[in-house]
């Protein structure tokens, strides 16, 4: 018994005609009837006693028509959550990461929560923090993690996860490789890469003015891949959140900042439950207890 035979026989049970019935189907009538033919065939006996008005269901077919209409509302049912759960698999949770946040850090977590999801996806968009709160303002982002130096806009609610000190970065033969920490006013003595996406630039700018200290940027980027290669280069040192910094990086050093310390926060920003993705639940929770 196929489900195609059940529908044309509820079709010609409410169209009384077999006719109606395959025009309601967009099928041929030959091939209603002859469907009709092999489930009468497998059932037994007729399902349907032709009249001049059309047709009407015989003993048998008045017998099975209740089980054959719960068969094919089941059937319905079954194939309408199947498209739902697949349409939720295709629809992926979009995560905004802001452009300095190190993806070794979280690239481990977000592995573990696919293998607890398997039918959730992420998709991840990187930029700078002003244009993802845009995205999320605008619901086109359902998370954003950035390192926040003002608390985000009243509608939207934050999750620290972790916290980063920052790092000097030095080719290996730097003299810096001799000393366990190094300071501020150490690094004004050398060529300094400025990274212009560093979200705490304006902070370090007063810390600088504050103690007199003049760093001189003898270059300038807003790839951190170009900051780093150039370190790796002896072209200069630079400052960066630790985890900004590949753990077997060729010819490159660092040490932590030491006076002043300088850190950062790393946190979820997302909007409220009631305006929120249901589907951010999981993330949500698996976050609060991963950092």
């Amino acid at each position: 018994m196929e489900m195609q035979q059940i529908r044309y026989f509820l079709a010609v049970c409410d169209k009384g005609s077999f006719t109606r019935a395959a025009q309601s189907s967009y099928v041929a009538q030959p091939s209603l009837t002859q469907a009709i033919k092999k489930l009468e065939d497998e059932l037994g006996g007729e399902l349907f006693s032709r009249e001049r008005s059309g047709c009407r269901p015989t003993s048998l077919g008045r017998l099975v028509e209740p089980t054959l209409r719960q068969i094919f509302r089941e059937a319905q049912a079954v194939k309408a959550e199947a498209i739902r759960f697949s349409r939720l698999n295709t629809v992926p949770l979009r995560l905004g990461v802001m452009t300095t946040i190190a993806a070794r850090h979280l690239s481990p977590f977000f592995a573990d929560f696919q293998r607890e999801h398997p039918h959730l996806e992420l998709e991840l968009v990187v930029d700078g923090e002003a244009q993802l709160l845009r995205q999320l303002d605008e619901q086109t982002l359902d998370l954003v993690i950035s390192a926040p130096t003002l608390p985000p806009p009243a509608p939207f609610q934050t999750l620290s996860l972790y916290q980063e000190r920052y790092v000097v970065v030095f080719n290996d033969r730097h003299r810096f490789n001799q000393l366990p920490a190094i300071d501020l006013a150490a690094i004004q003595a050398e060529p300094y890469l400025d990274r212009l996406n560093c979200e705490l630039r304006e902070t370090l700018r007063g810390v600088c003015l504050g103690r007199q200290i003049d760093l001189y940027a003898a270059y300038r980027s807003n790839s951190e891949d170009w900051i780093l290669a150039m370190a790796s280069a002896g072209i200069g040192v630079a400052l960066l959140p630790e985890f900004s910094v590949p753990k077997q990086a060729e010819r490159l050093k660092w040490r932590y900042l030491s006076d002043p310390d300088i850190r950062r926060t790393v946190s979820a920003i997302y909007p409220a439950p009631n305006a929120a993705n249901p589907e951010l639940k999981p993330l949500l929770a698996k976050l609060q207890v991963a950092f």
